[in-house]
């Protein structure tokens, strides 16, 4: 799963790395080592500018609110739980499908955070027996130390209390993308700790090397099958994950020491 991350690029390198033509300075987010649901984020898409003459799709840079919330959903009081989407049905669950079939976009990070589990809980919590107790947190990111590039999709709610110009009107919620985590070795692994992803999560966002981006934020491709080619995993061996300090756990602290590789677990913690 992805339910915390960390984006500290300033809006100007992202509008570089992904060939942004649109992006508001006043819309600008302070780097954020703990980003976490209902916060409002950074997503990259591609769609026709409002009230332009043109209508062909423009590469934008947006804030959005972590928390999918579906056109049709009479409140937003879920988006807290709709923080993730399943590759292997995103195509077909109400809440998600049509966002996928035409609101694709890429939510940069930094990397993603994530607490290790001993092995007979995490059995446990993938057959849907237990919810898992956080442990030693980890931050897992691109061994090279690319844009982490997660596949997201994207919605817009209106809040029919509100009159059409009010500032709030319209919400516009995002969901991360996430797959089964990669069991093959991380590319740089901690000595004392896990030695791949699937060791610490089951799960892991769904990250898009730069040759899928085009293809991912297309609104003209709107065909299922052809899209859910885009859901395969990247190649392994890209990815890199270190202990960090468990106040991430603590979604209150948020400092760029959140991201100090620790020398190994903390006392108190397991692996």
């Amino acid at each position: 799963m992805c339910g915390r991350y960390a984006a500290s690029r300033r809006p100007e390198d992202l509008a570089g790395i992904f060939e942004v033509e649109k992006w508001e300075p006043e819309e600008s987010l302070e780097p954020d080592y703990n980003v976490a649901p209902t916060k409002e984020v950074y997503a990259v898409l591609d769609r026709p500018l409002k009230d332009a003459d043109d209508r062909r799709p423009v590469r934008q840079l947006r804030t959005l609110k972590w928390g999918l919330v579906p056109s049709w959903s009479k409140t937003p009081e879920g988006a807290a739980r709709m923080i993730n989407a399943r590759a292997e049905t995103v195509h077909e669950k109400p809440s998600y499908r049509r966002a996928f079939a035409t609101r694709r976009c890429i939510l940069p990070a930094d990397g993603y955070y994530e607490w290790v589990t001993a092995k007979d809980e995490r059995e446990l919590e993938v057959e849907g027996k237990k919810k898992r107790a956080r442990k030693q947190p980890y931050f897992v990111l691109p061994a090279d130390g690319s844009v982490f590039a997660m596949a997201g999709l994207y919605e817009f709610w209106r809040d029919r209390t509100l009159p059409d110009d009010h500032p709030q009107a319209w919400w516009v919620t995002c969901s991360v993308i996430t797959t089964e985590a990669e069991a093959s070795p991380l590319a740089v692994a901690p000595a004392d700790g896990p030695h791949a992803l699937a060791d610490i999560h089951p799960r892991m966002p769904l990250m898009l090397t730069p040759d899928r981006w085009d293809a991912w934020l297309d609104p003209a491709r709107t065909d299922p099958d052809e899209l859910r080619s885009l859901l395969e995993p990247p190649p392994t061996g890209l990815m890199r994950a270190y202990p960090v300090s468990t106040a991430v756990s603590n979604v209150r602290n948020n400092a760029p020491e959140l991201l100090k590789e620790l020398e190994g677990p903390e006392e108190g913690t397991l692996f």
